[in-house]
């Protein structure tokens, strides 16, 4: 059969016809049920399907709690329940249809996921439904999380790696004691105090059904609703049906400020060849919301400042081109790191750059980024931005190669907004952002108070003030008075 005709027998593929059809079969499906959960959906051929859970609760809902509650909901998820004596039933239950669950709490949501054939949907969906709604919690599975957190806390401590230590003290320090600023790992002293009783109590309020997702990738939307209604339509969960009393709504309140923790670091990696002593210091600003238009400017932005660690410094392919390796890395070959990292959640966000290097470095390294901080505002090559906006689309759509990214994706915006942006809208978004933009978003940024995060030898570290004071300079040096008396 020549190439030039179809192959005999062959069906006509959807995907690949021209015009409306086409399109329709990649569009996000969104169906409210009666008790105001959600069930989306996103077609993606093959055998496999990735479907959850997602719920609008994390650490940031955890004000009128004990602090860790999520994160024992987290090590905690999969374990036995009513149709489910233990994990391992549960486990071999997924087994039979070539599926693998996974369990993450963030700030601000929860997900349960699982990867299975499309033909075991209806298993998995009452499994899920059975898992979320009617959890045991026995003794023996409480007193096994409290040690797999313990151990987790302590090992989180000793890593050589600080970014997941960083990441929880610059929140706390941009947002004092509220919302995102709450702690996400649970604090060694509540473990023993968390109980039965104080998870109910919090599921009661955040695991009802208007919070929820049911998001399905690789499945047709009509089955996943009808497994819905099956198995997450009028189900009374564990901890009963009671009205929902205490639900924080608060927004998020930026308040910049700074968390210090002293920490010997010259034993952090021992060996023939071990990491030297750092510092490591990290500086954030205020950005904005997901759901703001600026969003998109601010996720250019921080990609075209990237970054990385030293030893990624150079060759093609790495990055190379991005401000913190030409400006910094490339420049001060005193540092091992300069990172830029964006957060961001449905009230706020925080941009900001990790940078390390050795204790006797650290006041030259604070300048450095709060001078890159200030040229972020400065003129902007139509080369570089051209390059960043490219750089973000391919990353975007290599992300979205995956089955499990696009399940995150269609869930968390959905719960967020009840609607997708499909993948060609965003780089529309992002192809149309211009330098007046960048030096808008970053402008505006800049009149925040800076929150910072230190953890090392701090000897050498300037004052809060200090540092304040420099990146309200126009060169983002620090004040002289300070340079002559250290």
């Amino acid at each position: 059969v020549p190439l030039t005709r179809p192959l005999p027998g062959a069906p006509q593929p959807v995907f690949a016809a021209p015009g409306g059809r086409g399109r329709e079969r990649f569009e996000t499906r969104v169906t409210a049920l009666e008790n105001g959960l959600r069930v989306a959906s996103q077609n993606k051929f093959g055998q496999f399907c990735t479907l959850g859970l997602l719920v609008s609760s994390g650490s940031r809902h955890e004000a009128k709690y004990l602090s860790g509650v999520a994160h024992f909901l987290e090590k905690l998820a999969f374990s036995s329940s009513a149709q489910f004596a233990s994990k391992d039933e549960i486990l071999l239950a997924l087994e039979k249809h070539g599926g693998i669950c996974d369990c993450q709490a963030s700030r601000d949501t929860i997900m349960y996921a699982v990867s299975a054939d499309a033909k075991g949907l209806d298993t998995v969906v009452s499994l899920l439904a059975d898992v979320v709604l009617q959890p045991r919690f026995s003794d023996e599975e409480m007193e096994m999380t409290r040690m797999a957190i313990r151990f987790e806390l302590e090992d989180l401590n000793m890593r050589p790696d600080p970014e997941p230590l960083l990441t929880e003290m610059i929140h706390a320090a941009a947002y004092r004691e509220n919302t995102v600023g709450l702690n996400r790992f649970c604090p060694v002293e509540n473990t023993d105090k968390i109980t039965r009783d104080v998870l109910h109590s919090y599921l009661r309020n955040y695991y009802t059904p208007d919070r929820m997702v049911l998001a399905g990738v690789g499945i047709e939307h009509e089955q996943l609703v009808e497994c819905a209604r099956k198995y997450l339509l009028g189900v009374e969960p564990v901890w009963g049906s009671a009205k929902t009393q205490d639900v924080d709504r608060s927004v998020a309140q930026y308040t910049g400020g700074i968390v210090k923790v002293e920490k010997d670091m010259s034993d952090v990696s021992l060996g023939p060849t071990p990491i030297p002593e750092l510092t490591h210091i990290m500086i954030g600003l205020e950005s904005c919301s997901f759901l703001e238009e600026d969003f998109i400017p601010f996720a250019v932005l921080n990609m075209m400042m990237g970054g990385g660690g030293s030893f990624s410094a150079g060759g093609p392919g790495k990055g190379m081109f991005t401000r913190l390796y030409l400006n910094v890395l490339n420049r001060h070959h005193w540092m091992y790191n300069a990172t830029s990292y964006h957060h961001s959640y449905e009230d706020t966000g925080l941009l900001c750059i990790h940078a390390s290097a050795d204790p006797k470095q650290v006041r030259e390294m604070v300048e450095i980024i709060t001078r890159e901080f200030i040229l972020m505002a400065g003129a902007l090559g139509e080369v570089e931005l051209e390059r960043a906006k490219t750089q973000l689309k391919s990353m975007l759509m290599m992300n979205l190669e995956s089955r499990p990214v696009i399940f995150e994706d269609v869930g968390r915006q959905v719960l967020a907004t009840n609607t997708r942006k499909l993948p060609h809208e965003l780089c529309a978004l992002i192809g149309a952002v211009k330098p007046a933009d960048i030096k808008r978003v970053v402008t505006k940024m800049l009149r925040n108070k800076p929150a910072v995060a230190a953890l090392g030898d701090l000897t050498d570290l300037p004052t809060y003030e200090h540092i304040q004071a420099a990146l309200s300079s126009k060169d983002g040096r620090l004040p002289r008075l300070y340079r002559l008396f250290r």
